[in-house]
């Protein structure tokens, strides 16, 4: 090696790490060729990225798409129910304004029909006092009148020369006979009565009073008949009143008790409605949100996938670009510089006697027989339990003993039953009665709750379909999120090793040009040193320089934006998450609520249907034994008749013939010594 060579071997290797013996020249070739290679993995590798998040974008776009619509239709049928309620909530309100309306007239007029009746009544009440004050007072008028005239005494002669009722009264008056009151009040209806008739009143003329004593008194007598009239007819109008007030005030009174229920019944469906209408509110809130939230999404979507579109399509130009000037640098580095070191850059890496026995088997032929005709059980068993005691034998005391015992207990069961029977139809009537309503009670409580069931149901149904969409939604939300996280997680990753080796490359360039710039700025070199070709390496190394550090500073403003748009899409996602895992924790309480209610009612319902099945049993036997009868209850009353009379009949022979056989035993004992 000649001295020239060595000092610059020396020289181009000074400034290298000191386990690396490589040319300078050689290595930016090397790490040229590396670069390319690693650029153009860079560039699979952020392709089949774009690839990645080309399909993340179209598959995002098609479930915001059919949520969207799914929101959409949620609200329009939320708006037409609350459109619903509202126009019927409307009509509601004005049937309520309109029979209050009605209501308040009805008790105007019947409060005034009141005071107009209170008046008539007490001007009735006042007229039928007067009028029996005029009556009484007539009355005691002609009293006087008639023992005054029996007298003829002075008075009557007074009387008799008065030419009219007045001067008549007028004498009353002195005599003492009558009040100065009772005079005038005469006086007063006696021109009163002028005044309606409209002719003269007075008094008849005095040839009347003499030719006829008792004139004066048929006059009064002809006005108590005309008080006596009035009075009547002041209480026929008020009868006639009375009725006509009280048909009025009962016909208002209807009306007005009609429409109080008309109101309430319009005023419970207005709550109802109402009810309806801020459920339908509380939906479109809900729809409304998570609709505004679907487009947000799918606008911010669109925005990120066509600037990652965009990003993509300037990175790959770029990277094209860089490929373009690294085979450029390349080319002129080998072409100008024999024989330098290839430079490489590093760029991108989820259980008897014969008497007795006659008796008693005539006792039981009477009883046998009597079963055979009324087709009894009960006696026929009888019979055959008279026939077993008699050949079980008699009592010592008694041979009819155990049979008497046997009619007597059969008799007193047949009272026994006529008795009961006599009560059965007041007890069926009773208890068919009563057992039919509460049939009625319950199967009405067992259809109130069956309806009241069948709507929360339906509602529950609902709310769990919509809790099931928004997990769907949710879910897909989670998997688009970890699809951006593994996204991010590439790039990040693409990133930091794509920088890193940016930046070796950058210093690998920056320290081949200190090399060459302080070789070629020796003065005292022992050749002729090749100053232009190397002016020109030195001139591409700087242009790769710049190149490097233009695509680290691109690269570190592509991270940025990155960075910035996945935590903007990440925030918006939990948003989203939030709201509609609220909406999940709302509609599943709800439902759990709906759920709860149908527990309730159909367990209620089913204490119901229990208790209606109890009813129903107990009415199927009540019919049974009340309507389901072969015969009537006289034909059984008949027939028990017959049978107890029977019974006695048989009875009666059992008594006479146990008479004859204790008389026959004691005279046959008188001659009979026994023998132990």
């Amino acid at each position: 090696m000649t001295r020239t060579a060595a000092v610059l071997s020396v020289l181009l290797a000074a400034p290298c790490v000191q386990a690396e013996q490589t040319d300078p020249i050689a290595k930016v070739i090397q790490m040229i060729s590396d670069l390319e290679g690693k650029i153009v993995g860079e560039g699979k590798a952020a392709q089949k990225v774009y690839d990645e998040f080309s399909e993340f974008c179209e598959d995002r776009s098609r479930e915001l798409g059919h949520e969207i619509k799914a929101g959409e239709a949620s609200v329009k049928e939320s708006n037409a129910a609350i459109e619903k309620e509202t126009a019927t909530a409307a009509s509601l309100e004005a049937k309520i304004e309109e029979l209050s309306g009605a209501i308040s007239v009805d008790e105007s007029d019947l409060k005034s029909a009141t005071e107009i009746r209170n008046k008539e009544n007490a001007a009735f009440v006042a007229e039928e006092k007067e009028l029996m004050d005029v009556l009484d007072t007539l009355e005691r008028a002609i009293g006087i009148l008639e023992k005054e005239l029996a007298k003829h005494g002075a008075s009557m002669m007074q009387l008799q020369s008065a030419t009219n009722v007045a001067e008549a009264l007028a004498v009353m008056v002195q005599a003492t006979s009558l009040s100065q009151a009772d005079a005038a009040q005469l006086t007063a209806l006696m021109q009163t009565t002028q005044q309606s008739e409209d002719d003269s009143m007075g008094a008849p003329a005095a040839a009347v009073y003499k030719g006829k004593s008792g004139g004066i008194v048929q006059t009064m007598q002809d006005l108590y008949e005309k008080a006596e009239a009035q009075l009547e007819a002041a209480r026929k109008a008020e009868t006639s009143s009375l009725h006509a007030f009280q048909a009025l005030a009962q016909s208002l009174k209807d009306e007005i008790n009609y429409a109080t229920k008309d109101v309430n019944a319009a005023k419970k469906n207005l709550e109802i409605c109402n009810e309806n209408k801020a459920t339908a509110e509380g939906e479109l809130s809900v729809s409304s949100t998570d609709l505004k939230e679907d487009e947000t999404s799918l606008s911010t979507l669109h925005h990120d996938c066509m600037t990652g579109a965009e990003d993509f399509e300037a990175e790959t130009k770029s990277r094209g670009e860089e490929l373009k000037a690294l085979a450029t640098a390349k080319q002129i580095i080998q072409e100008a510089t024999s024989g330098a070191a290839e430079q490489s850059y590093s760029f991108i890496q989820t259980k008897m006697s014969s008497g007795a026995d006659l008796a008693n088997f005539e006792a039981v032929r009477m009883v046998r027989d009597l079963a055979h005709k009324t087709k009894d059980t009960a006696l026929a068993q009888l019979a055959t339990r008279m026939a077993a005691a008699i050949r079980a034998g008699g009592s010592a005391g008694d041979p009819f003993a155990k049979v008497k015992d046997l009619i007597r207990n059969m008799i007193e069961k047949l009272n026994a039953e006529a008795e009961a029977d006599a009560t059965e139809k007041a007890f069926c009537d009773k208890e068919m009665g009563e057992t039919e309503a509460k049939k009625a009670e319950k199967e009405a409580a067992i259809e109130k709750l069956s309806t009241q069931i069948d709507k929360a149901s339906a509602t529950s149904a609902k709310r769990k379909e919509q809790v099931a969409e928004l997990q769907k939604e949710l879910a897909a939300l989670a998997t688009a999120q970890a699809e951006m996280d593994k996204i991010r997680a590439e790039e990040k990753a693409a990133y930091d090793a794509n920088s890193a080796e940016m930046e070796k490359g950058i210093k690998g360039v920056r320290l081949a040009l200190k090399v060459l710039n302080d070789y070629y700025a020796k003065a005292d070199k022992a050749h002729s040193s090749a100053d232009g070709a190397g002016s020109g390496i030195i001139g591409l190394l700087e242009v790769c320089e710049s190149d490097f550090t233009k695509g680290l500073a691109e690269m570190n403003s592509a991270e940025q934006t990155a960075v910035k748009e996945y935590d903007t899409t990440s925030k918006e996602n939990a948003i989203t998450k939030a709201t509609k895992e609220q909406d999940v924790k709302y509609k599943t309480k709800e439902a759990k609520g709906l759920d709860k209610d149908v527990a309730e009612a159909n367990a209620d319902r089913a204490g119901v249907q229990t208790e209606l099945d109890a009813v129903n049993e107990y009415y199927k036997g009540i019919k049974g034994r009340c309507v389901a009868k072969a015969e009537s209850y006289s034909e059984r009353k008949q027939r028990r008749e017959a049978e107890i009379a029977g019974l006695k009949e048989a009875l009666s022979i059992l008594d006479g013939q146990a008479v004859l056989l204790q008389r026959s035993s004691k005279r046959a004992l008188r001659g009979i010594h026994v023998h132990a």
